[in-house]
């Protein structure tokens, strides 16, 4: 893409429930973004099923190209109408953006989605269509950079109804409030969470209805490497320092050894601060023209730890403190869209776990965990091996 798709999600399940009702799934890569919400019928443990089975139907379809038309009947006949109410059991928001930055997006019975240019909401011209019944409201457009979607479930419109308002907090209302409390150079997370927070706040603190808020925010790619572990060969080393000073984004270096070889190879030398920030995170380090040098296995761990809270946090203060896993897990989701991971291969013995079998070590393990977490944050990772 000519841009990077920032993307966050946050949900407020019912108040007494441990599951939510609503489920947003999403791809992104280089070429594709897609996100589905879907929001099951009532609450609770059925509505998460259903709500699942939804979004993951229709993100795998989607996904693939195959028209809307086709997904919606695959859902209509996959999951069942309710006896009673004689309703859908699931309804959904669906959002594709294609390299060149068209998106469209799909509504069944979900509020409408709102879009942002420029600080103010702006209309979208929907075409109607029914497909086994069903009318499904549909559009097409093109987005610029700093274009703001933020998609929701019901329970957004209807936070304080009976409460602290009468009829809840209506479209137009969430419209200004998305209008006064986002600017462009918010990101999608925080976004997602001022909303979700001021519907925690409509409902005083007892949400009476799943409440889901998803967030896509067109951005100006930013890129960085990662480099950790020395090389199998040796020889290697100035290259792969080579290939680290060509990245025009943010340089970080992972482990004590790594961060000696690039220190050698660049001809700088590689300072270690005496500030103890956390007992249990290993102090930073320092080499010129490198944006960030950390300990090794500990501080991945703890970034790592960090990078997961962030997926369900309503809060982002704790990657707000300067230890080195807080440093670095917030230069990585704040600072960086697309990562790529420079991986040793050679073992360190002090890192070996005996249950792990021995082509294994605890290093490799963490870096494809966090490839994996970072790729559920919604950012490109690319990942090599030396």
């Amino acid at each position: 893409m000519k841009f990077f798709i920032d993307f966050a999600t946050g949900s407020l399940n019912k108040y007494g429930e441990e599951l939510c009702g609503d489920r947003v799934e999403f791809y992104n890569d280089k070429d594709k973004f897609v996100a589905v919400l879907s929001d099951g019928l009532g609450s609770g443990v059925k509505a998460n099923i259903l709500a699942t089975l939804t979004a993951k139907i229709a993100l795998t379809m989607l996904k693939e190209g195959i028209d809307i038309e086709e997904v919606v009947d695959t859902i209509i006949n996959t999951l069942p109408i309710c006896a009673v109410r004689k309703v859908a059991y699931s309804t959904f928001t669906m959002v594709s953006v294609d390299k060149d930055g068209m998106v469209y997006v799909a509504e069944f019975d979900n509020p409408s989605i709102f879009f942002l240019r420029n600080g103010d909401t702006r209309p979208i011209n929907w075409n109607e269509k029914f497909i086994n019944g069903r009318k499904i409201r549909e559009a097409s457009f093109k987005l610029r950079q700093n274009d703001i979607l933020v998609l929701v479930s019901d329970g957004v419109v209807y936070a304080g109804v009976g409460q602290v308002l009468n009829l809840g907090w209506q479209w137009k209302d969430i419209a200004n409030h998305l209008r006064r409390f986002t600017n462009s150079s918010m990101s999608a997370k925080k976004i997602t969470n001022n909303l979700l927070g001021a519907c925690n706040q409509l409902y005083m603190e007892r949400p009476g209805d799943d409440t889901t808020v998803a967030t896509i925010r067109v951005t100006q790619p930013n890129k960085a490497v990662i480099f950790t572990g020395p090389p199998i060969d040796k020889n290697k080393d100035k290259e792969v320092v080579e290939e680290i000073m060509r990245t025009s984004g943010k340089r970080i270096i992972c482990g004590g050894t790594a961060g000696n070889i690039v220190a050698r190879e660049l001809g700088e030398e590689l300072r270690t601060s005496f500030k103890i920030v956390d007992k249990d995170i290993p102090p930073i380090g320092y080499i010129n023209k490198i944006d960030l040098v950390t300990e090794g296995v500990l501080t991945l761990r703890k970034a790592i730890d960090k990078l997961h809270n962030i997926k369900s946090s309503h809060d982002l203060k704790f990657i707000y403190e300067e230890d080195g896993a807080s440093l670095l897990a917030r230069m990585l989701y704040e600072d960086c869209t697309h990562i790529k991971m420079i991986i040793g291969r050679a073992i360190n013995p002090a890192h070996q776990n005996p249950d792990f079998p021995n082509e294994l070590s605890i290093k490799l393990y963490l870096v494809n965990e966090l490839k994996d977490v970072l790729i559920e944050l919604g950012k490109i990772v690319e990942v090599e091996y030396c």
